[in-house]
């Protein structure tokens, strides 16, 4: 069935299906489920939001998999998940969102909350519908498989982050929180280009400022969404929530050589325990 069959009629395509993930939907949710399999469960609650990479599976899947597990335990009941994550190849003012009805992937298509983007287009002026920024972006792009095989039935609310401020990205967090249907990914990848021990060592001090939430002090060489990242550190102080690092490692850890490396962190938010 196609997906204007589906009742679709504005598809975003997949852009980077067959480079960073595979293109043959049996072999990608294999991959996947292989993937999650690997992570130990540490029976924790399932968080708020977590922060996961964004690169090429073969490097930085079995990282995003220790963050995707722990939804597991609320397949059934997550409903919306909002998206944000940094524009690699446009730049703009405030957030884009986007006028797409779904946004496909090879396991088929992911509903838009369309309302809700209608919603908070017209409530806050840092976020406005520009499709341009998402039609080649893969940084919203490769979280969608996961979401598609931990959870069950979703929409997606997908907003890029252009010029936009901690403080302004942290205000369209908070005014899309809500409760329990609705958790936050944030997606992002660590330090650019170091080798392997300069990478872990300044990983490591990411890892330990995300934990601690000290917002100011997440730096440009730290992480290339690390607005949205200070944007979500933010309000989960607000929210009392806790922060802690799930897996940390590196593309010399994974798939690739170990002299120019990039750093991949997955991080859980969620309540204190009582």
């Amino acid at each position: 069935m196609s997906l204007l069959q589906r009742g679709y009629s504005n598809v975003r395509p997949p852009a980077v299906a067959g480079r960073f993930y595979p293109e043959n939907p049996v072999e990608l949710r294999r991959m996947i489920e292989g993937f999650l399999r690997e992570v130990k469960a540490d029976g924790g609650p399932a968080p708020k939001a977590i922060i996961a990479p964004h690169a090429g599976y073969v490097y930085s899947g079995p990282v995003a998999a220790s963050a995707y597990a722990r939804l597991a335990p609320v397949r059934e009941a997550v409903r919306r998940v909002v998206l944000i994550g940094p524009s690699h190849r446009s730049s703009f003012e405030g957030l884009a969102a986007t006028s797409a009805a779904a946004f496909a992937t090879p396991l088929g298509a992911v509903p838009v909350d369309t309302a809700a983007v209608r919603d908070i287009c017209s409530r806050l002026p840092q976020v406005s519908v520009r499709d341009a920024p998402h039609a080649n972006e893969h940084a919203l792009e490769v979280h969608l498989p996961f979401l598609q095989v931990v959870l069950a039935n979703f929409k997606i609310i997908p907003l890029l982050a252009g010029d936009a401020s901690d403080e302004t990205i942290a205000e369209v967090i908070e005014a899309l929180w809500d409760g329990g249907e609705t958790r936050f990914v944030i997606s992002s990848d660590l330090s650019h280009y170091h080798e392997y021990a300069g990478a872990c060592e300044l990983d490591a001090a990411t890892a330990r400022t995300i934990e601690e939430l000290r917002t100011a002090d997440l730096g440009v060489d730290q992480a290339c969404g690390r607005m949205p990242i200070r944007g979500l550190m933010r309000v989960a102080g607000r929210h009392g929530l806790l922060a802690c690092t799930l897996d940390l490692r590196n593309s010399g850890d994974t798939a690739g050589p170990r002299n120019q490396v990039v750093g991949y962190g997955a991080f859980a938010f969620e309540e204190a325990a009582g």
